[in-house]
């Protein structure tokens, strides 16, 4: 993992030089793809550290979208707007990002686990452009903190029990039906709010509205995948207590799943319709992982790729409406295809992807999930008809209200679309295209 990490810690010296940081940052993640092997097991161990396919998936993932980010992120160079702290604080986050997926141990994990929290927070608060960030900031803070230190105790508890906390070598045994009841709760509900569970999901569409361009493309496109990441990691411990539970899990994800859609059809503003319909697609990966099965757990990791992918490219062209219109509102900003006409192809594309159409990785991904469910309980049939249908409703709300109608009328002309920004949006499209020719790579 060193020739992953060193190479990191090496570009946070090049913070005062912006081309040289995008640079290296494509590099690391070329280097990163050469590695790529579809049949090890664990490989590049060393210092507590180490890779399997799932985790690298997820670190290649990390990478690109801080690429992006950067990439993304010209207007803060432009203005000089404390850029050097801006790289800094991005390549502090992908660090904490690569060492928490490639963790060997659960303490590390948790501890580089609760570290990204920080400079998400400082790129909410450095560069939001709203009063009310400093309460988004808070809501995340707070929502996090609180159910994270319940894990560390269970993290403290299972090595006074079993005296490991290496991954794949933990194990709980002899503990009342009780005490195990708690014990899982309170090691899995700081993931439930990562993810984020419906229910515990305030903090996500706040922090998305208050956040930067680059702290919502990271938030969607990273940081919601550490909830399912460790998940994955964790249930293995308590398999048969996780049994017992999957129908509340299920039906809190299919039902908060509709909850949401309907809320994404009263939404008039597009970050926040973009930060609700991620909700509705992490809802459905918590339904493939708690069924236990090779094609939920397989979709659901396909979906993170997928909607990380996905959801990052909204943001961007959210962010690039904004910059021109000056409003978030599609009451405001709708009409766009009048005098963004070439913005319309990439709205279109992005917003079939999120509504899982083919070819895109979301589609694989779900039809895995859908077979997975379908073969742990054929009730769960009327929880993904209305997820499905509804996920595609607030879809098509949303590109045909910002994409057709009357334009707002002060505005006269605009930038249909820089260079730029063309390259940003198809490095977004291309791989969440691209990866269905070959789904072994993010297939587990």
């Amino acid at each position: 993992m060193l020739k992953i990490v060193l190479p990191l810690f090496l570009l946070i010296k090049l913070n005062k030089s912006w081309g040289a940081m995008q640079v290296g940052l494509f590099m690391v993640g070329f280097l990163t793809s050469v590695m790529c092997m579809h049949d090890f097991g664990i490989y590049c161990l060393g210092f507590n550290l180490g890779m399997d396919f799932l985790s690298y998936i997820l670190v290649m993932l990390s990478v690109w979208i801080v690429a992006l980010v950067v990439l993304a992120s010209q207007k803060i160079n432009k203005e000089e707007n404390f850029s050097s702290s801006f790289l800094t604080t991005n390549m502090m986050l992908l660090l904490a990002l690569v060492v928490t997926f490639s963790s060997m141990d659960y303490l590390l994990f948790y501890i580089s686990f609760e570290a990204s929290l920080i400079p998400t927070l400082i790129l909410i608060l450095g560069w939001g452009y709203q009063p009310e960030r400093i309460q988004a900031g808070i809501y995340m803070l707070f929502y996090t903190l609180f159910l994270s230190l319940p894990l560390l105790v269970s993290l403290l508890s299972l090595y006074n029990l079993g005296g490991s906390l290496i991954i794949g070598m933990s194990s709980i045994s002899s503990v009342e039906f009780n005490t195990e009841v708690l014990w899982y709760f309170s090691t899995i509900m700081a993931f439930m709010v990562k993810l984020p569970l419906y229910l515990f999901h305030l903090w996500l569409p706040k922090a998305h509205v208050e956040a930067p361009m680059a702290g919502s493309m990271i938030l969607a496109g990273v940081l919601l995948k550490l909830g399912g990441y460790g998940l994955i990691r964790v249930l293995m411990i308590f398999r048969s207590m996780s049994f017992n539970f999957s129908w509340l899990w299920v039906s809190v994800s299919l039902i908060g799943g509709f909850m949401i859609s309907l809320v994404c059809l009263r939404q008039v503003e597009n970050k926040s319709l973009i930060a609700y319909s991620s909700m509705a697609h992490t809802g459905a990966v918590l339904c493939g992982l708690v069924v236990f099965n090779w094609w939920g757990v397989t979709g659901a990791v396909v979906v993170m790729v997928g909607h990380g992918l996905c959801s990052s490219g909204l943001f961007c062209l959210a962010n690039m409406v904004y910059e021109r219109v000056g409003s978030r509102s599609l009451m405001v900003s709708k009409g766009l295809l009048n005098f963004m006409p070439s913005m319309g192809l990439w709205w279109f594309v992005l917003s079939i992807g999120n509504m899982a159409a083919p070819p895109s990785l979301n589609l694989l991904g779900e039809i895995s999930l859908i077979v997975g469910m379908m073969s742990w309980s054929c009730l769960t049939m009327l929880g993904i008809m209305l997820v499905s249908f509804f996920s595609a409703a607030y879809t098509l709300y949303m590109y045909s209200l910002s994409q057709h109608g009357v334009f707002y009328s002060s505005i006269y002309s605009c930038c249909s679309g820089k260079v730029c920004e063309y390259l940003v949006l198809s490095l977004h499209w291309i791989p969440l295209n691209i990866l269905i020719l070959n789904s072994t790579m993010v297939m587990i």
